[in-house]
C-alpha cells in the first residue's frame, strides 16, 4: 500500500507510531513531569510581581527548572491561586502555582526529548503542557513537526496538530529512524 492510498485510520496509526517513536507518549512522556513535588527554580534578567493578580512576570532569558525538566523562553509568567477575600476586604496571600505561560523562543527540555515552539502554556491542575507555533519535537534523531503539541505529563498521552489540511500544506510531519533505540523503549526480543 502506498502513502497516497492510506485511510484516515491508517494515517492516525502512523502519527501514533511517530509520537511513540519520539518518546512523547508512554513512559518517556511521564518523565516530562519528572518529580511534580520538586521545587520550581525560576531565574531571569528581570522580575515584576503583581500581587493583586497573583502574577509574576519573569523577562529576559527566563528559565524554570523542576527536577530535570527545563522550560526556557523570552518571558515566563507564573500564575498562583488567588487567596480568598478577608472580612476586612483585603485578599489573602497568593497560593500554590496554578499555571505557567512561556512567550517567545520556547524550549521545553527533558532527559528524553527537546521541544521548540513560539509559546507554551502549562496547567498544573490538569498536568498538561500545550506548545504552539512552529513546534519541533526531537528525540535522538527522530523529529516531528506541527503547529500545536499537547502533552498530558501524568499519562504520557500526546497529540500533534496542524491547522492546515490537504497535500502541500504544513501538516504534522515526522522523520523517524525505526531502528533507533530511545532510553524509554526496551530492546526488542529476539
Amino acid at each position: 500500500m502506498g502513502f497516497m492510498s492510506m485511510s484516515g485510520l491508517e494515517m492516525t496509526k502512523l502519527v501514533a507510531v511517530a509520537v511513540l517513536a519520539l518518546g512523547l507518549a508512554g513512559p518517556a512522556a511521564a518523565q516530562l513531569a519528572q518529580n511534580s513535588d520538586a521545587p520550581v527554580d525560576i531565574t531571569a534578567d528581570a522580575l515584576e510581581v503583581v500581587n493583586t493578580q497573583c502574577l509574576s512576570i519573569w523577562s529576559g532569558s527566563a528559565e524554570a527548572l523542576q527536577d530535570r525538566t527545563r522550560l526556557r523562553a523570552d518571558v515566563l509568567k507564573t500564575y498562583n491561586a488567588k487567596g480568598a477575600a478577608r472580612p476586612n476586604g483585603q485578599s489573602a496571600p497568593c497560593g500554590a502555582l496554578e499555571r505557567m505561560e512561556a512567550i517567545g523562543n520556547v524550549y521545553y527540555v527533558t532527559p528524553q526529548q527537546r521541544v521548540r515552539g513560539n509559546n507554551a502554556n502549562y496547567d498544573v491542575t490538569s498536568e498538561k503542557i500545550v506548545i504552539t507555533g512552529d513546534v519541533v519535537a526531537v528525540s535522538g534523531q527522530n523529529v516531528i513537526r506541527g503547529d500545536r503539541l499537547t502533552v498530558n505529563v501524568a499519562t504520557g498521552d500526546a497529540q500533534m496538530e496542524s491547522g492546515a489540511k490537504g497535500r502541500g500544506k504544513a501538516r504534522p510531519r515526522a522523520v523517524i529512524y525505526p531502528n533507533q533505540q530511545t532510553a524509554a523503549q526496551p530492546a526488542p526480543r529476539r
